[in-house]
C-alpha cells in the first residue's frame, strides 16, 4: 500500500511541475485543452498547434510515466 502511495504522489508532484512548465511556456495543458473542447466542441481539434498535439498525446503520458518510475524507485530505496 505506501508503494502505491509513493507512486501516485510521485505522479502528482511530477504532474504538477509538468503543468507549470507548459504554462509558462504557452503549450496548452489537458485542463486548457478541456476547456476549448466544451466551449468549441471537434473544432479545438483544429486549434491545437503541432506542439500541443506532441505535448498532450506523447510528451504528457511520458512524463507521468517518469512520474511512476520515480515513485517506484523511491519505494526500492526506502523498503528493499
Amino acid at each position: 500500500m505506501i508503494r502505491l502511495y509513493l507512486i501516485g504522489l510521485a505522479i502528482l508532484i511530477i504532474a504538477i511541475v509538468a503543468n507549470a512548465m507548459v504554462i509558462k511556456l504557452g503549450i496548452k495543458s489537458w485542463y486548457d485543452f478541456i476547456e476549448m473542447l466544451t466551449q468549441q466542441g471537434m473544432t479545438a481539434f483544429k486549434n491545437l498547434s503541432i506542439i500541443d498535439y506532441i505535448w498532450l498525446f506523447i510528451g504528457y503520458p511520458m512524463v507521468l510515466g517518469f512520474g511512476y518510475w520515480l515513485g517506484d524507485k523511491i519505494h526500492n530505496v526506502m523498503f528493499l
